[in-house]
């Protein structure tokens, strides 16, 4: 009965390795959370954010950039992940 479940999605390794790693990134964040605690702060976002709200930001970010990509470029993702990287380094430094 449990493989009927699933069967309407087609999971790869590619699809299970993206969750995996937003999983673990969500609990390192936990763990350093834990750690140590934030504090909010003003960058150059018209709003206080915390190390949460940037790594939030910086997830959606990336998923229009990923998005806009497929959108108007046949090029490989890698340029969309490169992007993609840059701009989360940027918000987590500055935002």
């Amino acid at each position: 009965m449990g493989s009927e479940i699933l069967d309407w999605m087609v999971w790869t390794r590619q699809t299970a390795l993206f969750f995996a790693v937003i999983i673990g990134m969500v609990t390192l964040m936990m763990v350093w959370e834990l750690i140590s605690p934030t504090t909010t702060r003003r960058g150059f976002l018209p709003m206080a954010t915390t190390r949460g709200d940037r790594f939030f930001i910086a997830l959606l970010t990336a998923a229009f950039v990923h998005m806009g990509w497929l959108t108007f470029s046949d090029i490989t993702l890698w340029g969309a992940f490169g992007v993609s990287a840059v701009l989360a380094v940027v918000i987590g430094r500055w935002a």
